[in-house]
């Protein structure tokens, strides 16, 4: 098993998710916003914080949609095209929606229009129309004007608008402003009108166009007693960092840097330009970001921890360590800097550390068992350790997350060869090889060549 040293600014996790096809960013402190901003609204939609998921898309359009289950998608160009946390909460109101009103089921049952569904359906014609294909842009505007069009079209705009009143409620319930939701369309609006109204057919779309949503929501939204609610002070606090951190994660190190010069001596400018550096390959410049940052606030556990990364990814784990341990001891072994601070353990290529390593570890795949990387990690880590049937476990359990069905079956059945006879992990193996084998067998086809 190689050891896997992560890719720039990799305290925000970047992998391709099977299930969504897409590629998931996975970062503590964006984790824990998102959360904290929709726990109430989760709880008003009568679904339970434990299932219901808020997950970031790497990608940079204004869209926000449900696949099956509770899980919303955010993409980080809508983090990046909000001005605060409120017209996100509004955006994850509507999501919510959604899966309360059973949208996605109906989608699952084969009539499809809300699958993906996305808070800007404009958004593929305007960015067209924007780069100076004209015609394109007009063409996938004028898209699905047959009858059969016109009527799926008209069946999801119908779902929209509930989703739109059923978001407005859950607002109302959780006691939080719906001034973000109207705002949020306002701005989606704009982009309407620098296509040109006349441009684009209603009838044709997925969704109704922001104006429409706007009159329809506006006395609704302003009768609600928390319609004059302040904005959540830590929130927005929180949000504004996110957002800094985001765009240097995503964007290009000199979009970042003219839209945080070096004289923003905020927290946001140096948390920014820590990430851009970082990207560029400045790491000395990136240290002397998080050293910055660190002034502000010493025992920030996410500052700490993006100095911890940038410090491990330069090839200095050692020093890496002391930041990363403070980190996830104030985050009360937060699983995403505790897999950071297991890899910082292993990379130092000190046996003494191991033990350390494999126990964060185990803590971390404990309380987020489906992130491969950690498992990867903790393979790493047993198998350093001399420990070869758990590491095959734990190869096992990255394959079955990562889709690799023959390596999960034949690396869970060489964990029990080792393993003891009906221990947890000779159980949890014997789990994996059952139904990897299970799923070979009801698809030859598709694993022969692989075997």
């Amino acid at each position: 098993m190689k050891r896997l040293f992560a890719g720039f600014a990799a305290a925000l996790l970047l992998w391709t998710q099977p299930a969504a096809a897409q590629s998931i960013l996975r970062d503590a402190e964006t984790e824990a916003l998102f959360n904290d901003m929709s726990r109430p609204l989760i709880l008003a939609a009568g679904l339970s914080p434990n299932t219901v998921k808020v997950i970031l898309i790497n990608d940079d359009s204004i869209n926000a949609f449900v696949i099956g289950g509770q899980t919303v998608y955010i993409h980080s160009g809508l983090i990046a095209a909000a001005d605060n946390a409120n017209q996100v909460q509004g955006v994850i109101a509507h999501e919510l929606g959604h899966i309360a009103d059973g949208h996605v089921v109906l989608a699952d049952a084969g009539y499809r229009p809300a699958l993906g569904i996305s808070i800007l359906s404009l958004v593929l014609g305007i960015a067209a129309m924007a780069a100076g294909a004209g015609d394109a842009g007009a063409g996938i505007l004028a898209a699905g004007q047959t009858a059969a069009g016109y009527k799926a079209a008209a069946f999801s705009r119908v779902q929209e608008s509930t989703a739109d009143a059923t978001g407005a409620k859950f607002l109302r319930q959780a006691g939080i402003s719906g001034k973000g939701m109207l705002t949020f369309f306002k701005k989606l609006q704009s982009q309407e009108y620098a296509v040109g109204l006349q441009n684009i057919d209603p009838f044709a779309q997925s969704h109704p166009l922001s104006g429409d949503r706007i009159a329809t929501l506006t006395a609704d939204v302003s009768a609600s007693p928390a319609y004059n609610t302040p904005l959540d002070p830590g929130l927005e606090e929180r949000f504004k960092r996110v957002k800094a951190k985001l765009t240097g994660y995503v964007s290009d190190p000199k979009t970042t840097l003219n839209i945080y010069p070096a004289s923003d001596t905020s927290e946001y400018g140096y948390y920014a330009r820590a990430y851009a550096w970082h990207k560029a390959g400045y790491p000395d410049k990136a240290d002397a970001e998080t050293k910055a940052l660190l002034a502000i606030k010493p025992h920030d556990p996410y500052f700490l921890e993006v100095r911890g990364q940038i410090l491990l990814e330069a090839g200095k784990p050692r020093d890496a360590l002391a930041p990363l341990r403070e980190a996830t001891e104030l985050t009360r072994t937060e699983p995403l800097i505790a897999t950071t601070l297991g890899h910082a353990l292993i990379a130092t290529e000190d046996k003494s550390n191991y033990p350390e390593a494999v126990k964060v570890l185990r803590s971390a795949v404990a309380r987020d068992d489906d992130n491969p990387f950690a498992w990867y990690q903790l393979g790493t880590a047993y198998e350093l350790s001399g420990d070869a049937p758990r590491a095959m476990l734990a190869t096992a359990e990255q394959a079955s997350l990562t889709g690799d069905v023959p390596r999960a079956a034949y690396s869970a059945r060489a964990a029990m060869a080792g393993l003891p006879p009906n221990s947890i992990d000779w159980i949890r193996a014997q789990d994996i090889a059952m139904t990897s084998m299970n799923e070979i067998q009801d698809n030859p086809g598709k694993y022969k060549k692989r075997r």
